[in-house]
């Protein structure tokens, strides 16, 4: 069976596609943009994290019939054997407790998680994963591994080292950067 090399783009997904209209013809017929490289850089990234996202929430779902945050959570837990309190779990995600909460009572459901009490708090408990939950997530982990190579598949590994120094860059400059300093031109 023959693949399409460009496959129908879900134009939803695509943020370059409002920029396409603003294409004119410049210089010796070579066409351009009135946007800066910056701006149509950001949402090249924004676009290729979308599409990536959207096909691992598809895979999770097919393949394990879960969800990509009941995966987060699994993944945190995964990562400290004695388990996180709910508040912790909750900063890392970077999600409400609420959040957390109904995610936990779903994985408790299914044995994939515990609660355990801590001592000298009868309010709090930590969650960490059971031997079932273990076992499925290192199961979860290894596809996840594999859907993300598959999407760098074009790239060699000169270009991916490359690409992770310069976002690296970019990284390092937005946290040294004071947000102040963009704000000042906001009206």
């Amino acid at each position: 069976m023959k693949h399409d090399a460009n496959p129908p783009q879900d134009n939803n997904l695509d943020l370059e596609a409002r920029l396409n209209d603003s294409y004119a013809t410049g210089v010796n017929g070579v066409a351009h943009s009135e946007h800066p490289q910056e701006l149509r850089l950001w949402l090249r990234m924004l676009t290729c994290t979308q599409l990536i996202e959207k096909r691992i929430r598809t895979e999770l779902r097919v393949q394990f019939d879960t969800t990509l945050p009941r995966f987060d959570l699994l993944s945190q837990l995964e990562r400290s054997p004695d388990g996180l309190k709910m508040n912790k779990l909750s900063r890392r995600m970077m999600v409400t407790s609420g959040n957390i909460t109904g995610i936990t009572d779903q994985l408790v459901t299914e044995g994939l998680v515990e609660r355990i009490s801590v001592d000298g708090d009868r309010r709090a408990f930590r969650v960490r994963l059971t031997a079932k939950g273990r076992a499925l997530f290192a199961e979860m982990a290894h596809q996840h591994e594999m859907w993300i190579v598959e999407a760098f598949a074009t790239l060699k590994d000169t270009d991916i080292a490359t690409l992770y120094k310069l976002l690296g860059n970019v990284k390092q400059h937005a946290l040294s950067t004071p947000t102040e300093h963009f704000l000042k031109d906001t009206p």
